[in-house]
């Protein structure tokens, strides 16, 4: 059964490696697994077609067969739970990186997104610098405990798994504010986790959709 992920028809990021469907298309690389993509556009996304697929109208979604799955948490877990590669066999193990899943996307990513869209949207407003101290303060605060659990280590828990390819693609989003460089150790984690084959090759072809040259190689 082919695999057909969506995705944005162009990227409000401009094909840097935000948009959530880069998440799925690095799980499928890693795993080994060719998909398809079908674009969508911003009013395609609120049409009954997509709403069918995504009930709140987002991306990515994922259609295997007669499976349909929304949800990048969902997604990714589906495809490191059906194929190898991003769960290790051991029963412990892979209880750890389904838990730095759930870390990643419930406690991790929340106060990121918030200071994502403060940097974004709110930069016109009189309250503008100290809302942006306090939501970088909550930011900060599961990153310096995260800081303290990675320690020297290469990967969250032993061999690289899911848990890591969730927790980079969140702590991506603070390239651009430079706030991970607070913590050498995590923006060393993030720049071992680009560095990967797999994610190469996602990130090239979710670039490819938003500079319209196909990905090298």
């Amino acid at each position: 059964m082919s695999i057909i992920i969506t995705a944005f028809e162009r990227s409000p990021d401009g094909g840097k490696g935000l948009a959530r469907d880069t998440r799925v298309r690095w799980a499928l690389e890693e795993v080994g697994q060719s998909y398809e993509v079908r674009l969508v556009s911003f009013r395609a996304m609120k049409e009954a077609a997509h709403l069918a697929l995504h009930p709140f109208g987002q991306i990515p979604t994922y259609e295997e067969g007669d499976l349909v799955l929304f949800e990048t948490g969902g997604i990714v877990f589906h495809i490191a739970e059906r194929y190898a590669g991003l769960l290790p066999g051991d029963a412990n193990a892979r209880a750890h990186a389904i838990t730095w899943m759930f870390a990643a996307l419930n406690t991790v990513e929340p106060p990121i997104l918030e200071f994502a869209n403060a940097r974004l949207l709110e930069g016109d407003k009189p309250w503008y610098e100290e809302r942006l101290t306090l939501v970088e303060d909550r930011v900060c605060r599961p990153l310096s405990r995260l800081s303290i659990r990675l320690d020297e280590a290469e990967w969250l828990d032993g061999t690289f798994s899911a848990g890591d390819l969730m927790m980079v693609s969140v702590l991506l989003r603070l390239k651009p504010s430079g706030t991970l460089n607070r913590f050498p150790n995590l923006a060393a984690y993030v720049a071992r986790g680009e560095a990967r084959a797999a994610y190469q090759r996602a990130f090239a072809a979710q670039l490819a959709v938003n500079t319209g040259q196909p990905p090298a190689g």
